[in-house]
């Protein structure tokens, strides 16, 4: 994975309803992600070590074997593509998993991600908040070779989302994360794809921004290439303003039956590249056997 991001923080007196100006208070690009990010050699929360098939690694060993490096305006993740792991290995293939050292609790945010590749294969990427407690977002999830991306709110039980304006397609109503397997209330982006070999290039190089306020949580995707990407987001410059943004979100999750201060709290940035898991194991129809066979 190849990415930035940027975090922006209110700038302007407008309601938390409305659309607004933001300032850009942190840039990690580059090296930058070494200070403001850990690794985490933990054991996987996704259940991808049941079967030994991933063993996070510190930063130290993530560069001695080439799991991580960084340029001046890029930043590498990657896990080993060629260990071969045999089904009697206690130890599972090498990969990364890191989380920003900072919390964000200001009460309106907006974080922009640009992102020049992305995993393609079997396995599970994710970029998500804290989960499950103090709520979670996956902004961006996928399995295998299963598009599209996926993003989700992952909370306790009380909140649900209804009818709302957004470009994805609904998955579930309920975030709950004890209802259906801890699926969350997901929400596929569709159009354009956004994950997996149909998307464009075949690991997906565009610009997610998330806003989220006591009012609502919207995530957007541009393709780099499309020709609707907002100027500042473009630009990647020191403010923007979701007022400017044409278009709606790609996901919109209102507070109309989720107290957002109730059931969100400070949020970390976790990048987390597994195998097999909870998900990935049983969606292997795009490869070319078994989840924990290939991995």
């Amino acid at each position: 994975m190849k990415s930035a991001v940027a975090i922006f923080t209110l700038s302007s007196s407008l309601s938390s309803v409305l659309a607004a100006s933001y300032s850009r208070s942190e840039n990690i690009v580059g090296a930058g992600f070494y200070n403001a990010f850990k690794f985490e050699a933990i054991s996987d929360l996704t259940h991808g070590r049941l079967d030994s098939r991933v063993n996070y690694v510190d930063k130290v060993t993530a560069q001695s074997q080439n799991l991580t490096f960084a340029t001046r305006d890029t930043f590498i993740l990657r896990a080993d593509s060629k260990t071969v792991i045999s089904d009697s290995s206690s130890v599972g293939r090498n990969s990364v998993r890191i989380r920003s050292n900072n919390a964000y609790t200001t009460v309106q945010d907006v974080f922009r991600f640009d992102i020049v590749h992305r995993p393609q294969g079997c396995g599970w990427e994710t970029n998500e908040a804290t989960w499950p407690a103090g709520g979670g977002v996956d902004i961006i999830e996928g399995v295998n070779d299963h598009g599209p991306n996926q993003i989700t709110l992952h909370t306790n039980p009380g909140c649900t989302m209804s009818n709302r304006v957004q470009t994805g397609t609904t998955l579930l109503t309920d975030c709950d994360v004890n209802i259906a397997g801890n699926s969350g209330c997901g929400v596929n982006v569709g159009t354009p794809p956004s994950f997996g070999p149909t998307s464009l290039p075949l690991a997906v190089d565009g610009m997610y921004a998330i806003e989220r306020t006591p009012a609502f949580i919207s995530v957007w995707f541009w393709p780099r290439a499309a020709g609707n990407v907002p100027a500042d987001v473009r630009a990647g410059g020191a403010a923007v303003n979701t007022g400017n943004w044409r278009g709606v979100p790609a996901a919109n999750f209102s507070n109309t039956n989720c107290n957002m201060n109730q059931f969100f709290s400070a949020h970390n940035i976790i990048i987390n590249l597994t195998f097999c898991g909870d998900w990935a194991e049983p969606n292997f129809s795009t490869c070319p056997t078994t989840c924990s066979a290939v991995s």
